[in-house]
Parts: structure tokens; sequence; C-alpha cells
């Protein structure tokens, strides 16, 4: 007998005194433990205690009998699954028909043969080590599959991640390297461009002021050409086209900023070149668009350290969380009109701050519909979106939640409250992990 089975025990159930006395001897000696009733009522009062491998129910007991007892067992989710055995003298078809259908799973016929019940509770109680054996297996089983379902699902978020940023990286590399040639072609020339323009309009100068009586033909070009307007409006034009290549190369630098591609280990970050690159290449959402207004941004930086990170991947959740931010905006605005969003005008605001020396903080808020307890305690989850059908995947907030807590051991924490917007919060170490 192993431990298990001496821990578990058969309830014996009979009226009669000396049935029970042999019952329990012959269980012992085959090492079972044994608990005793001498009727239905305190038999249901033990079982409710403690719950037995096997019962074995006398059939014919005063007050309850066994087929109630039985009925009333099967009724209770707790105690149905519980095998019952009935005993009885009856030896018609009848009743022995009524107790299978009860739910009973044998009968014994009394008088008792004592290696015959030994030999019936043998067989019960292995298949009672079988299923709680199958039920373990089964319970293995779901928690293997779980597992590896989380495991696939995390796997196929850091394919995705990896592939998105291999792919964003080397497209936007890419249109960086193209601008950057005919940018400074540009840029080196337009100084050029205007000290010979100036050098040209002194010299015409010059030679009005001592050619007197220019031909007809010169005068009535000159005239047509408007040259004091043309010499007055050719520097400012220049000068524009000298600030329009500034800005070019600004979102070049923004771009080979966004895109860096990361080592193979962590390196020192401003973490606010990042947001202002990320910024910069989503402009053209932040401006008015059809009844929606501008987006204002309210940078309050604080003054942080380089942030040791993987600078390709913290602009990769910078660029979800601003997209999300926008998205939440746009939909806030189709809900109201025009003088409401007036009203209401659209804000992102980031703030940074350093925390405890070891740890930094940026804070992403947004002024849109904010969202349900219900989603926000899903809004990390793999493939979860609210948006619809082609305007999601479900996976760039589950990105941007595994890039900052396993890449990089920090913390991403929303806060929402339904019409008053939405803030995310980063909290990432300094040194690479937390101290």
């Amino acid at each position: 007998m192993t431990n298990n089975q001496s821990r578990e025990f058969v309830l014996v159930v009979d009226d009669n005194p000396t049935n029970l006395s042999l019952l329990r001897q012959v269980l012992k000696e085959a090492g079972f433990q044994v608990r005793l009733a001498e009727d239905g009522k305190s038999a249901i009062e033990q079982v409710e205690r403690a719950l037995p491998i096997l019962i074995l129910l006398d059939v014919q007991m005063p007050v309850m009998d066994g087929f109630e007892t039985c009925t009333r067992l099967k009724d209770n989710p707790k105690t149905r699954d519980i095998p019952v055995i009935f005993m009885t003298a009856l030896s018609d078809i009848s009743n022995k028909l009524k107790g299978l259908s009860l739910g009973a799973v044998d009968y014994i016929t009394k008088p008792f043969e004592q290696q015959e019940v030994l030999a019936r509770v043998m067989v019960h109680w292995r298949m009672h080590k079988l299923t709680q054996k199958l039920q373990h297996l089964t319970e293995t089983l779901e928690e293997q599959v779980a597992e590896r379902t989380a495991s696939l699902q995390q796997a196929q978020i850091r394919l995705v991640q990896q592939e998105k940023l291999s792919t964003l990286g080397e497209l936007v590399a890419g249109v960086a390297h193209e601008m950057n040639n005919p940018i400074s072609c540009l840029v080196n020339n337009i100084p050029e461009a205007k000290e010979h323009i100036s050098t040209l309009l002194q010299a015409l100068a010059l030679y009005q002021s001592e050619v007197k009586q220019p031909s007809a033909l010169l005068q009535q070009s000159l005239e047509d050409l408007d040259l004091e307007f043309v010499a007055e409006d050719l520097p400012n034009l220049l000068g524009s086209m000298h600030l329009s290549t500034d800005r070019i190369k600004e979102i070049s630098l923004a771009l080979r900023t966004f895109s860096r591609i990361d080592n193979t280990s962590k390196i020192p970050f401003d973490l606010h070149q990042g947001l202002d690159s990320t910024l910069l290449i989503l402009q053209h959402r932040l401006k008015a668009l059809g009844k929606r207004p501008a987006i204002q941004v309210i940078k309050q930086y604080g003054v942080l350290p380089l942030v040791e990170c993987y600078p390709g991947q913290i602009n990769q959740v910078f660029m979800n969380l601003f997209a999300n931010a926008i998205d939440a905006l746009e939909e806030a605005n189709q809900q109201l009109g025009i003088e409401e969003n007036r009203e209401n005008p659209n804000c992102i605001t980031i703030t940074t701050s350093l925390k405890d020396q070891q740890m930094v903080e940026i804070h992403i808020a947004d002024s849109g519909i904010g969202m349900s307890e219900d989603i926000r305690s899903r809004i990390f989850d793999h493939s979860f979106t609210t948006k619809g059908i082609g305007k999601g995947t479900g996976l760039g907030l589950a990105i941007a939640h595994q890039i900052v807590v396993e890449k990089h051991q920090g913390h991403i924490d929303v806060y929402s409250q339904l019409g008053r917007g939405t803030t995310f919060v980063l909290t990432l170490p300094i040194h690479g992990q937390f101290g």
C-alpha cells in the first residue's frame, strides 16, 4: 500500500454493526483507511467534511435509504464524482437497474464474500488512481500548451518587431542617404549663388550708372525685367531657399537618428533627441486635417543624462505611442462638431524627468477620448486592438511593451479615464538595468 493510498479512505455506510465491523476488518487488512456511518444522513455529513475515494452504501436503511443518499450525493457537484458501490440483499434486476441509473458503479450482494468485496474495491480504487493520473496529465498538458502558446506569441512579437525594425531602419536610412547628396549640393551652392548674384547686381548697377543713353531695345528689356524689383526680391528668394534646405537637413538628420541600427550592446543615447526626431517624422500628422484642428505638442523636458539603450528600438516605442495618441485625438474629433473641436484643442504633452538618480521617466499624455478599464487592462495584449479591420494589427503596443520590459528591463504603464485622455509612462534604467 502506498503512502497516498494510506491517506485516502473508504466510507462504509450500513445500519448493521456486524456488517460495518466485517467490512472495516477486510479493508484495513488490505491497507485502506476506513470510516463508518450508520445511516445516509451521517454519511452525507461526513462526505461534506472530507471526500472519500469510494463509498460502500447499503440500500435498505431507516430514515434515508441508499437510493436517496446516492441521489443527494450525485446532485452535489463536489461529491457527484465519488464512486458508489451499492450493498444489498435485494437481488432482483429492477433494484440493480435503479441503483445503476442513479449513478452507482457496482453492486455487492449480501451476505458478503470477503474476497469479492476486496476485489471490487481494488478494481475501483485502481480506476480512481488511473483517473487521478489522467487528470494530472491533462492539467500538465494544458499548462504546457499554455506555456508554449505564450512562448510562440512572444516569439512572433519578437520576429515582427525585429522585421519591422530592420525593414523600417533600412528604408529610412536609405531615404536619408539618398537625400544627403542633393541636400549637401544645395546647402553648399546656395551661398556661392548668393555671392555670384550679388556680384552681378553690383556690376549691373555700375553699368547703369555709366551708360546714360542705352539703346531703345536695351531700355525696353530693362523695363520688362523690372530690374529694381528683381534686385530686391532675389536675395529674399535665396534666403527662403536657404531656410528650406536647413529644414530638409533637419528632416534628414531626424531620419538618420530615428533609423539608427542598434548594436549588439546598449549604447548611451539622448532620449530627447529620439523624441524630437520621431515628432519631426510625424509632423504631417500633427497638422490640421479636415475638421480636426492641428495638434499642439507641449514639451516639458527635464535635465536627463544619456541613457544606455538600443536607440532604434526606443524610437520605435516613441513612434507607436505618438501614433496611438494621434489616433485617439482624431477619433475624439470625429465625435465633435467644428465649434466643439475649436473649444477643445488637441494636445500631446511630453514630460521627462530624472527619478532616484537611477531611472528616467517619460510621460506621453493626450487629450483624447480615453479608454475604459477593460480596454486599459488589455492594451498590451498580443493581437488586441480597438481599431477597425485593416487599421491595426494589435502588435504595436505589445511590441512596445516587450521592448521596454524585456529588452530594457524597464516599465511601461498606462493611465486613462473615459473622456479625459490617456497617459503612457515609460520608466527606463539609466545604466541598462535597475540597480
